[in-house]
């Protein structure tokens, strides 16, 4: 693959930063202020683009399949990130939403040398966690050119696995290899090339919406609260009490007893007062409804 930097917009040199360095630190700071102000429209710019790949995560989930994140750098940084925030957020397996940087584990804290220029280890580290057409990979880097990522998303296709390309830079070879492509274009960075701020940004915001949202569509929220929260420390056993307050309009006392009863399972617990059941019949209503609140809590109301 021949390298040219120059025709990359995330390369680009910002006209609004070129004597950057001569500013005050307040001039510097409401620079970089302004140019992060155009993160969130461009995000906004590909929202039907976003949607077609939550439907697709979605219908993978429904399928027993899984979310898996390729990149190199802060791309593959951010999606370990997006990652390792499911399952105390969603109280999802750890292996439905997967990770994967260029340079293993290691590359997480460091650089790793020549890793991201590593064709073959994006196919072979999909390959190695048994990667199937049931998974959706979502493939990330700001240039769209890295051959990590672009190993893992030909690999992808060859499985016959929906393909995700994000990237901030909307002629790049990712975008022509995905299923769907997802390019917010931020323009040039503040400091040439520093795509961990405009773009690493505008790459969080999507993430979070494709996590976030796949994770709503699959019943893991009802109303605004994170219903299957898992309560792994003081703040989150609280906060569970909280959400079943929330939902049910109950009493702390009455919320607790509610968890207890239920294994502090929230949706449980949720439904068990609504409809005023016990715990296994509650439990069995949301197995019906594959975890689903709302319908669980019609079936039970209708009866």
């Amino acid at each position: 693959m021949t390298l040219n930097l120059n025709t990359l917009l995330t390369e680009g040199r910002n006209p609004a930063s070129d004597a950057i360095d001569q500013l005050t630190t307040g001039e510097m700071l409401a620079v970089i202020n302004r140019e992060d102000q155009k993160v969130a429209p461009a995000v906004q710019a590909i929202l039907p683009q976003i949607t077609l790949a939550v439907d697709k995560i979605v219908a993978a989930f429904a399928e027993g399949g899984r979310l898996i994140y390729c990149g190199a750098g802060t791309s593959g940084r951010l999606g370990i990130l997006d990652a390792s925030e499911c399952p105390p957020t969603f109280g999802t397996d750890p292996q439905q939403v997967i990770g994967l940087i260029a340079g293993g584990h290691r590359a997480i804290l460091q650089a790793v040398e020549n890793a991201e220029d590593n064709r073959q280890q994006g196919a072979d580290d999909l390959q190695a966690i048994g990667f199937s057409d049931k998974d959706v990979v979502v493939g990330i880097a700001a240039s769209g050119r890295t051959p990590y990522v672009l190993g893992a998303l030909a690999f992808a296709r060859q499985c016959g696995a929906t393909t995700v390309a994000l990237s901030c830079n909307p002629d790049s070879e990712m975008v022509a290899q995905a299923d769907i492509a997802l390019t917010p274009v931020v323009g040039e960075e503040v400091v040439t090339g520093s795509s961990r701020m405009k773009a690493g940004t505008a790459q969080k915001l999507v993430l979070n919406m494709l996590s976030t949202g796949a994770m709503i569509r699959s019943g893991k929220v009802f109303g605004n609260l994170m219903v299957d929260v898992e309560a792994t420390n003081a703040k989150l056993i609280l906060r569970q009490q909280n959400i079943v307050m929330q939902a049910t309009d109950c009493s702390p006392q009455r919320a607790q007893q509610a968890l207890a009863a239920c294994n502090r399972h929230c949706k449980t617990a949720i439904v068990m007062l609504l409809a005023e059941l016990d715990a296994g019949q509650a439990a069995e209503l949301l197995k019906q409804h594959h975890g689903f609140i709302r319908p669980a809590l019609a079936a039970a109301l209708s009866r």
